[in-house]
């Protein structure tokens, strides 16, 4: 019986390090390759650290405005997802916890909404932004991803409201709270886990962003990071060395947010799918 112990932990530890290594060595084959001359990249015979170790890919991104990128798609997703967790808890909270005609249909458009192809709807927001005078501009992008995060954010925060008992917040108010004073207080804390799981995703949806952005945007110092990335391709010639070391940036911010809020992750998704 022990024995069989034994082999199972084994085999589960195998596997987890198996998956362990496909994970992370994309992130080291980038990083591997960010740190090599072009001919070493294009060597036939690869090599799984720099033989000579060159910073030119970096000095080629600081030499662009790909820092400008950076900072333009941090502002973006941020900014984004604090109104969209706004926006998504005050409609998800009317929907999963007020009684009203009507709030399963909505529910489910808002589900209809998340799920149709952002290809249908990019020329027709392409339009909107061009006629108020925000294309070329990353307040463009600000009035355009809201569309994307604010349909899967209330989505799962309807999700995440239904599991807290109705309980708590009728007792809440027989004890003289107001429903919004009982929001603030006592179903928001509760609900932190899904909140902080959706503002993550939320934040990395914007960050990874490409085809709005390539619509709205074209002026270089008000690109995205993903824009900034694609331009290290001209036409089919790639600068490979450039290119893993913007995407090695580009991962940074969405590894450290992930690691500091990883058990919220979990939680909040686990959570919030099981309705």
């Amino acid at each position: 019986m022990e024995n069989k112990s034994v082999s199972k932990q084994v085999v589960i530890y195998v596997t987890l390090a198996i998956m362990l290594v496909c994970a992370l060595f994309p992130l080291y084959w980038m990083l591997n390759t960010s740190f090599k001359s072009q001919g070493e990249i294009y060597n036939m015979t690869p090599s799984f650290w720099p033989k000579k170790l060159t910073w030119d890919g970096y000095r080629k991104l600081f030499e662009k405005d790909f820092l400008l990128n950076v900072r333009n798609s941090f502002v973006v997703s941020l900014i984004v997802s604090l109104f969209s967790i706004v926006i998504s808890m005050l409609a998800a909270y009317a929907i999963s916890k007020l009684k009203f005609r009507g709030r399963n249909a909505i529910s489910k458009s808002i589900l209809y909404a998340y799920l149709m192809p952002r290809s249908v709807l990019f020329i027709p927001l392409y339009m909107l932004v061009s006629a108020i005078g925000l294309s070329n501009s990353i307040w463009g992008l600000m009035l355009i991803y809201p569309t994307i995060t604010i349909p899967y954010a209330t989505w799962m925060l309807i999700s995440y409201f239904k599991t807290i008992p109705d309980e708590i917040e009728e007792a809440a108010m027989i004890d003289g709270c107001s429903r919004g004073r009982t929001l603030w207080s006592i179903i928001l804390p509760l609900a932190a886990p899904g909140m902080a799981a959706t503002f993550i995703f939320s934040f990395t949806l914007c960050w990874s962003e490409y085809l709005y952005a390539l619509v709205v945007v074209t002026k270089g110092t008000e690109k995205t990071i993903t824009l900034g990335l694609s331009d290290m391709i001209v036409g089919d010639v790639f600068a490979w060395g450039p290119l893993m070391g913007g995407s090695i940036i580009a991962s940074i911010p969405v590894i450290i947010m992930y690691l500091f809020t990883s058990k919220y992750m979990v939680s909040g998704m686990t959570v919030g799918g099981v309705k």
